[in-house]
């Protein structure tokens, strides 16, 4: 039960990135208010999902590892939107900025690893 907030997140974050990017090469002509009613559609799938994550996830992860989690899995969501989706080529300035949220998931999990 410890991943499947995990799971629920990365599902979630594929229904917000599409709500808060996809917009950009579906709905490029179609008039701004109703992009973002169908934004707010699809971003409700993503509260579906996400509420439940973090309810789930509050049992097995503190808040602040919760939300690091959430960061970490949000870039490399939104790396395979960029690059299978919009067809965007990565930058190293995006592996070097992916380092930095692997660092702060080391330092917000590395007393898991430690004896207490």
């Amino acid at each position: 039960m410890r991943f499947a907030p995990i799971s629920l997140l990365i599902f979630s974050n594929i229904f917000m990135t599409y709500a808060w990017y996809g917009h950009l090469r579906d709905l490029r002509t179609k008039p701004l208010l109703l992009v973002i009613l169908f934004s707010w559609c699809v971003a409700f799938f993503e509260y579906c999902l996400q509420v439940p994550a973090n309810r789930i996830g509050s049992a097995y992860y503190t808040l602040p590892q919760l939300k690091v989690i959430q960061e970490v899995l949000t870039m490399v969501v939104f790396a395979g939107f960029c690059v299978f989706y919009m067809r965007e080529r990565l930058t190293w300035d995006y592996f070097w900025a992916s380092l930095c949220l692997t660092a702060a998931a080391f330092f917000m999990f590395r007393h898991l690893s430690s004896p207490s």
